[in-house]
């Protein structure tokens, strides 16, 4: 006999890659992991499933590891280093 209640499906081979459909603040999504286990060496490896960066107004903004990733490497392409080894973002 099938169990009525509705099943989680995910529409990706990765849990933490799915996108809530609920609205989630900031800090919500920046505590998210798309992956959180070992490899296979043992060593822990975490992925966030959102990289939360702010903007040169100031704006923060979550971006998807999946969905935004073209937007992420772009925002790491912006990346400067100053004189003493300090990133300047913009």
């Amino acid at each position: 006999m099938e169990d009525n209640k509705e099943k989680k499906i995910h529409r990706t081979a990765n849990p933490g890659d799915v996108i809530s459909q609920q609205p989630q603040s900031i800090e919500e999504k920046s505590q998210q992991q798309a992956v959180n286990a070992p490899d296979i060496t043992g060593d822990q490896i975490e992925v966030p499933t959102y990289f939360v960066v702010e903007e040169p107004d100031g704006e923060k903004k979550a971006l998807h590891h999946v969905k935004d990733a073209e937007e992420i490497s772009d925002v790491i392409r912006e990346a400067r280093v100053d004189e003493e080894g300090n990133r300047q973002w913009w």
